[in-house]
């Protein structure tokens, strides 16, 4: 079983046990959410397509860490006019255990 969740304005996949990785959240570590933004459901050849969202799914996940990601750097050049800009970004992300999926 597993849903597709929308969380920070991105689509996750999300199953029972599992931990996904998501944009920053004002939780703390420890902490249960509950996400009623669930987008899909499917167990096995059961499937259900919210429009936008399936009525009263509900995914409860526990808030495991968070971290920042991997730094990336942002490297801006324009050839013959001494423009060179660089610059560093560090995502924060918040990891999510799932406990629960339920309509």
């Amino acid at each position: 079983m597993y849903a597709i969740i929308r969380s920070g304005g991105k689509q996750y996949r999300a199953e029972v046990g599992g931990t996904i990785d998501v944009d920053r959240l004002p939780q703390e570590v420890g902490e249960s959410i509950e996400i009623s933004d669930v987008l899909l459901i499917a167990d096995g050849d059961d499937t259900r397509v919210g429009q936008p969202r399936v009525d009263g799914a509900l995914v409860t996940a526990t808030v495991v860490e968070q971290f920042r990601g991997k730094k990336i750097i942002v490297y801006k050049y324009r050839q013959r006019t001494n423009y060179r800009r660089k610059q560093g970004h560090r995502q924060y992300y918040t990891r999510l255990r799932i406990e629960d999926i339920a309509l």
